[in-house]
């Protein structure tokens, strides 16, 4: 396993930024296959190919790739030039093993990137582990390296009382409600095309297990993301099955433990 491409930037180690390293293997073990993975990308892809029309997607960049995985998804099956990017080293180790070519090292909060670099920018699952108050930079950054007219895609944690043992163990710092989000967004040049909460079928199963469960056991912080029986990763995924078809629709769902939010740059 081959050590990361250029290291175009070299973050301060801070680790008030960065997502738990533990959790990087357990997601490469798991986010081809597992309920949870498979059923959000659908949803999201449902939620963004609308938003797409017949735009001309040159360059793609994801903040916050994680393993890269994504990444690879975009890159094979769409043709796409992905630039993945991550503040961990461990997650692009990685993506570099899938074949990616151009990973990057860096903060989102000072991206390495001239201005309109990117014609669409993917931020998957980061903005929740950015202290309070980085988001807004954060934003300024996305709209800084993306070209006038393009698209900024994020997904993101929704709904502080969700917040569970598995928060705690990937060092997730701030969860988002719909206003908050669009919010950020909306003063800094962005028109919203789509805003919808996601995983919400689900979401009485998990209130009784973040709220009810979790606190009567006590148990310490640990990751989520494991595998299950087949028959119960086929059960789960049925749900998020449904809201993609529903949000494909056109149709937005008012609460959920996740949320979705695309924008277009003002030109």
């Amino acid at each position: 396993m081959g050590e990361p491409g250029p290291l175009i930037r070299n973050p301060q180690q801070a680790a008030d930024t960065a997502m738990n390293p533990a959790e990087f293997d357990n997601i490469a073990r798991s986010e081809r296959d597992l309920w949870w993975y498979r059923g959000m990308r659908r949803i999201l892809f449902r939620a963004l190919d609308p938003c797409l029309g017949a735009r001309n997607i040159g360059r793609v960049l994801e903040v916050g790739c994680g393993t890269g995985y994504l990444s690879y998804i975009l890159e094979k099956d769409r043709d796409w030039q992905m630039v993945p990017l991550d503040y961990s080293r461990k997650g692009l180790i990685h993506a570099r093993s899938m074949g990616l070519e151009r990973p990057v090292q860096a903060d989102l909060r000072a991206l390495p990137f001239p201005p309109a670099t990117f014609s669409l920018v993917l931020a998957i699952d980061v903005l929740a582990h950015l202290p309070h108050g980085d988001e807004y930079q954060a934003a300024a950054e996305l709209a800084r390296i993306l070209v006038p007219g393009g698209l900024l895609v994020v997904r993101t944690a929704a709904f502080d009382f969700l917040r569970s043992r598995h928060s705690q163990f990937v060092f997730e710092r701030q969860r988002f409600t719909r206003s908050r989000l669009a919010g950020l967004f909306a003063g800094i040049g962005f028109r919203m095309l789509r805003c919808t909460y996601a995983n919400s079928l689900l979401l009485p199963a998990a209130i009784v297990k973040f709220r009810v469960w979790e606190p009567l056991l006590r148990k310490l912080p640990r990751s989520g993301v494991a595998p299950v029986p087949m028959w119960l990763d086929r059960l789960l995924y049925r749900p998020l099955a449904c809201e993609a078809g529903w949000i494909g629709r056109g149709h937005n769902l008012a609460a959920g433990q996740s949320l979705i939010w695309i924008g277009e740059k003002a030109a």
